[in-house]
């Protein structure tokens, strides 16, 4: 579930940066000019690109991430044993090397803590991403009229 939150929190990201976007754009004036410049689309345009992509980023390496992770948790709580493996085939397959439940339990909460760890760092990608474009969409240009 740890990876699923951490995907919620990057489309979370990109809200807030839509909506500090939204509150710097004006409408045009009565004489129909604008106060809005290209200098300030293109830094918008830069804000949201910096973000969209820095959570894409992220958000595929939490994917690969929370896979191998769960993968690996299952293997390790298991003992070893394949879901795939039957009872009938030679009963005494015990795994791993015979490995005893508490050496399980703790195998599998230094994997836990290593996933997390990798989580962490995967989401700083999007919270990089997501600090560049607080920057970049604070920078305005405002037109004046000649």
């Amino acid at each position: 579930i740890v990876p699923i939150v951490m995907a919620g929190v990057l489309g979370i990201y990109g809200l807030i940066v839509a909506v500090i976007l939204t509150q710097s754009i004006r409408p045009p004036n009565a004489d129909n000019t604008t106060s809005y410049s290209m200098y300030n689309g293109y830094a918008h345009m830069a804000a949201g690109l910096c973000c969209g992509i820095s959570c894409l980023a992220a958000g595929g390496t939490i994917g690969v991430i929370g896979d191998a992770g769960v993968q690996g948790f299952g293997l390790r709580a298991s003992g070893g044993k394949r879901a795939w493996a039957s009872e009938g085939e030679g009963g005494d397959d015990v795994g791993m090397g015979g490995n005893s439940e508490a050496a399980n339990a703790d195998a599998a909460n230094k994997l836990y803590v290593g996933l997390l760890i990798m989580l962490i760092f995967s989401e700083a990608l999007a919270l990089y991403g997501l600090i560049v474009a607080l920057i970049l969409s604070q920078h305005s240009y405002v037109c004046e009229a000649a």
